[in-house]
């Protein structure tokens, strides 16, 4: 009689394979055999469970505001029925003081709602999987000496750096400021619950020659970099989590200086650095990083999707091509990798539309509120401690 201790190896590890990653968790529990076959065969991309935002109430169409400015508390859709049923497991009164800010490695970043730009801000990092959370202190004055202590400082928003643990609250953050007309970042090392603030020097060669409001807040992951948008501008900054060195990343020529008209992601396949862009109503354009003789500003334009027949399928969407670029822009990337990027529009809807098989999906909750801007995608800290290679 065969039973499964008669499986070799190679077969149970092209068993194991196939199976969801949270059943890949749950069989490499099973016995020592089974856990050294799950490493073995762990998958690369750290599972998706699913998305954290804030919902908002659907918009009125033209000429009414393009959204609801209320503040709802932050939620969790999973991914699908498998995966666990995630929450922040905030208060009442912080679920509607707090904002979502980054997530990454596991963790949830928040900030209050409504803050001071010129005060450094305590912030309260969740890892939702642990339940475990510690709230950080702001700063201290003595950071800084007492001459770099400025008034003109802009806090613009927080991040995550590293996780040197995947299953404790060992991570680096920080927190980006514009001091005076240059970049500056604020490092917190985390150690199981205690906190280390170290202020870096202001930024060398990076000089912001605008009003800091034109950033946005939260930033993006992508390709080993951090980077935040900067509203009507051609660029984006950029921070290297290993050297902590700021730049500006220009996007392509083609683009100029448009609203939120290009986001930064990563390729589905490889994790190359890319962004899409609608350039007009009937056109996604997709951008990655390379140069060649026809780069545009070490931009190679490797696709570009047809969206008239898509945007057709929108419920009482303008046929009239100005309303249509008016009420129309795309809001994301999905950070996931999942060949998905997220559309707004004034007055008709959220969607979800995907790469490969032009589906469009309405993102909308069984309560009639919409997905909220921006969608985090939420992956474990991967790979779990109990299955890396030292174990």
């Amino acid at each position: 009689m065969t039973t499964v201790a008669h499986l070799t190896d190679v077969v149970l590890q092209d068993i194991l394979r196939r199976l969801t990653p949270a059943d890949l968790l749950r069989a490499a529990l099973a016995c020592h055999r089974w856990r050294r076959a799950a490493t073995s065969v762990l998958p690369r991309v750290p599972p998706l469970l699913g998305y954290f935002f804030h919902p908002k109430s659907p918009s009125k169409p033209p000429p009414k505001p393009t959204s609801d400015k209320t503040h709802h508390p932050a939620v969790f859709v999973p991914l699908d029925a498998s995966s666990p049923r995630l929450s922040l497991e905030l208060t009442t009164g912080a679920a509607s003081s707090l904002s979502i800010q980054d997530v990454h490695l596991g963790l949830v970043l928040l900030l209050p709602h409504s803050r001071p730009k010129s005060l450094l801000p305590r912030i309260l990092v969740v890892d939702p999987a642990s339940r475990r959370r510690v709230l950080l202190p702001p700063p201290p004055r003595d950071a800084l000496p007492a001459d770099g202590w400025r008034r003109d400082r802009c806090v613009i928003g927080v991040a995550v750096l590293s996780r040197a643990h995947p299953s404790r609250l060992t991570f680096d953050a920080v927190c980006l400021t514009i001091d005076g007309d240059r970049p500056r970042a604020w490092v917190a090392s985390v150690r199981e619950g205690n906190c280390a603030w170290r202020a870096l020097p202001r930024a060398e060669g990076v000089i912001v020659d605008f009003d800091p409001w034109w950033f946005e807040a939260r930033c993006v992951h992508a390709a080993g970099n951090i980077y935040w948008h900067i509203c009507n501008s051609s660029r984006l900054l950029q921070l290297d989590p290993c050297t902590l060195d700021f730049s500006f990343m220009p996007v392509p020529a083609v683009l100029g200086d448009r609203f939120k008209k290009y986001r930064i992601g990563e390729t589905p396949e490889d994790g190359r650095l890319c962004m899409a862009s609608i350039v007009s109503e009937e056109s996604l354009q997709i951008w990655v990083r390379g140069e060649a003789r026809r780069s545009d500003r070490g931009w190679l334009l490797e696709r570009e999707i047809c969206m008239t027949k898509v945007l057709e399928t929108v419920p009482g969407l303008p046929k009239n091509s100005m309303m249509r670029m008016l009420c129309t822009w795309l809001s994301d990337m999905d950070y996931a990798r999942t060949r998905k990027v997220f559309i707004c529009t004034w007055g008709y809807g959220r969607y979800a539309f995907h790469l490969e098989t032009g589906k469009l999906e309405r993102l909308v909750m069984k309560d009639g509120k919409e997905h909220g801007d921006p969608i985090y995608a939420y992956t474990l800290a991967w790979p779990p401690e109990f299955l890396t290679p030292r174990n």
